[in-house]
């Protein structure tokens, strides 16, 4: 039996990692802390007021996702479509949805790519409905902490 391609094996580990993430995530795990490397460079396309590169957890965290997550009364829920592994690139399309705090619901599509490292994300990509997400950082309060 041929060796199987070193690649191959760095691709359907990535998958396996981003996909059991996910999984977890669907199941109420926090995606980022089981996917991201503390010192990870993501990048929001488009334009609008969260669109930019944040470097580090810590940074996209503060400043990309608590904005939305603490307007929503409900987890965001993922609904994986696709995931895609080539490399060490992994490309995964889904859409997510939840409550707000006003609620209205809030859903949105997603494109995510990350460039992968020992199993974590060491760059990211994001592709999103930037006006869906200002509306909910804009039209609803944070919750109570």
């Amino acid at each position: 039996m041929p060796d199987e391609p070193p690649d191959s094996n760095i691709e359907a580990r990535n998958e396996a990692s981003v996909r059991k993430a996910f999984e977890g995530w669907t199941a109420g795990g926090n995606v980022f802390a089981d996917l991201l490397a503390p010192d990870v460079t993501w990048t929001i396309h488009g334009s609008g007021p969260v669109a930019g590169t944040y470097r580090g957890l810590k940074d996209f965290v503060d400043r990309a996702s608590v904005p939305l997550v603490s307007r929503l009364a409900t987890p965001l829920k993922p609904v994986v479509h696709h995931i895609w592994a080539r490399g060490d690139r992994v490309i995964i399309r889904f859409d997510a949805s939840a409550t707000t705090t006003s609620g209205a619901p809030y859903r949105n599509r997603f494109v995510w790519i990350f460039k992968m490292k020992d199993g974590s994300v060491v760059e990211a990509e994001a592709f999103l409905d930037l006006v869906a997400y200002q509306q909910v950082v804009d039209n609803n309060e944070p919750r109570q902490q």
